[in-house]
């Protein structure tokens, strides 16, 4: 198949306006800038419930911190209703695995001792950790109680649809167990807004709880009319004990594991000012640089951006536009991929960005499934480990595979190449940056390096057959030759003396170039140990 000769066709103009642009890079804001950061979700659904999690974690610290990882989002590790549930059905924000409640001591993750330890070790590393926080709703109820409510449309939750009458909802949550260690905060029937079993009439609908000033917040999503109620018992965000109670835990466990950031789950159904509050709150009373994800999940832009303007922007969130729009190119034969951040977060607010390519939620099986296909996964993660903009999410799944089946081996994404990208960010991914976004299904870009990191690196990514960016990488590197680090039998390029080069891809795949004598010294060939099980 013959090469694709992408860029060859520019104007001398074009290449004279890239040539000056990259003159002066010492004098840019970007050539002393911070290195750079990356998150990586460390579970994903399947995830045994052993108890050993936190274990498991900390022993991969060393290497998550080879790969250039400095921060890693922990699964909620609070106690769920579920002993060996992943935690999202949260009933106790207070047991981190330290009581015996509902069944159990420890959380499916482990105990709280152990994840101590996992927390002073990363820190140790110099690893960040990224609690994920449930605050939407309580599940679990230690009994029921009697109140009024009414049944809401479940397509039109802003519609009711019977008249009040006494239900008996399961909102009462006493925590014997912990016996009032940490907090004395009992929950009660006034405390919630909505649940979805009636105990008395044995149904299932979604109830919402009626007494004065009581009803769904207003800002939260508008999908289903009023999205508000997502599951179990829905919290008042509105209630003046249930908003101390939040807030006093955020101080507490942020100071208790010294944390970096948390991951607020199921953003867009609670309350944005009650978010905006709680990110202020933890950031006065505990850490000032206390870093927010907002999960508002939606692949609508003017919905993200409104989400973000409502926080005042003290949070950030999902680049859900990318991750499906990646999806969308991954399934099509050799779409255009030129336009691929067009109408994303990244393309409009890459500061406030968390650009991914899967996660717990969107892996095969679950509720907001958004299969990337496997031949594509490398392209995606080059497009958001690469490049400048956004806060990077690798997917725990993705580094290791998913154990949907203990008699299935768990294969990697990527042939196994994803660790060489995380490296590569960590190393080379760094200063001004200059596209060749001019053919639809061979694109390239380069990044110039900075102080700290001369090299910089030339990306080529194919989405069809084999192809050729003619890119420039600047005089400095006359006369060198360049290295592919994802396929390190591919014959090097040597840059010419106007710091020119001839950047080759393989068939739907990515290529990663830099200069070959920083290979060895960085030990970009150093093996990743991917059997997290077996540590």
């Amino acid at each position: 198949m013959p090469f694709l000769w992408c860029g060859s066709r520019q104007k001398g103009q074009k290449w004279k306006q890239i040539e000056e642009a990259a003159a002066n890079l010492d004098q840019l804001p970007s050539w002393t800038a911070p290195d750079n950061s990356l998150i990586l979700q460390t579970f994903e659904w399947h995830v045994p419930a052993d108890r050993q999690h936190w274990r498991r974690l900390q022993n991969a610290l060393p290497q998550y911190k080879a790969i250039g990882v400095d921060q890693i989002w922990i699964p909620p590790g609070c106690k769920g209703m579920d002993a060996h549930g992943n935690g999202y059905d949260i009933y106790d924000l207070y047991d981190l695995g330290e009581f015996d409640q509902k069944g159990a001591v420890p959380t499916k993750w482990g105990t709280k001792r152990e994840l101590e330890d996992l927390v002073c070790q990363a820190q140790t590393l110099g690893i960040g950790v990224i609690w994920d926080a449930v605050l939407n709703h309580k599940a679990g109820a230690d009994y029921p109680e009697p109140f009024q409510a009414v049944k809401v449309d479940p397509k039109r939750r802003d519609l009711e649809i019977s008249k009040p009458t006494e239900v008996n909802g399961w909102t009462g949550f006493d925590f014997a167990g912990r016996n009032d260690m940490y907090s004395a905060m009992k929950y009660h029937w006034q405390h919630f807004s909505g649940v979805d079993w009636d105990d008395k009439s044995k149904q299932n609908a979604i109830y919402k709880i009626v007494a004065s000033n009581k009803d769904w917040a207003k800002d939260v999503s508008t999908e289903n009319g009023n999205y508000d109620y997502l599951m179990f018992a829905d919290l008042d965000l509105t209630h003046p004990e249930v908003r101390a109670d939040l807030l006093q835990w955020g101080t507490w466990i942020t100071n208790s594991l010294k944390l970096n950031g948390m991951r607020l789950d199921a953003a867009k159904h609670f309350s944005s000012e009650f978010q905006r509050t709680f990110v202020q709150h933890v950031r006065k009373t505990a850490n000032p640089d206390f870093f927010v994800i907002g999960e508002f999940w939606t692949g609508h832009l003017p919905s993200l951006l409104d989400y973000l303007k409502n926080v005042e922007y003290n949070l950030v969130a999902y680049d859900v536009p990318l991750l499906e729009r990646f999806s969308k190119l991954s399934h099509a034969q050799a779409p255009d991929l030129r336009r691929v951040f067009k109408d994303t977060l990244v393309q409009c607010r890459p500061d406030h960005s968390v650009t991914l390519v899967s996660n717990h939620d969107t892996q095969p099986g679950q509720m907001l499934e958004t299969p990337v296909s496997a031949s594509f996964k490398l392209l995606a993660y080059a497009l958001i480990l690469l490049r400048k903009d956004g806060h990077p999410c690798v997917f725990y799944g993705d580094l290791y595979g998913i154990r949907a089946n203990v008699d299935n081996p768990m294969t990697p994404s990527c042939n196994g190449h994803l660790p060489v990208l995380t490296r590569a960010r960590k190393l080379y991914a760094y200063g001004e940056q200059q596209d060749y976004f001019n053919q639809p299904n061979c694109i390239g870009f380069v990044r110039y390096g900075n102080a700290r990191h001369l090299s910089g690196l030339a990306c080529v990514i194919s989405n069809a057959g084999p192809g050729v960016q003619r890119m420039f990488v600047g005089q400095r590197h006359a006369h060198k030759e360049w290295t592919d680090l994802i396929h390190h039998n591919t014959k090097p390029v040597l840059i010419d003396k106007n710091g020119y080069g001839n950047f080759r891809v393989q068939a739907m795949s990515v290529s990663v170039w830099v200069d070959s004598a920083t290979v060895d010294r960085d030990g970009l060939k150093t093996d990743f140990n991917v059997n997290i099980y077996d540590n």
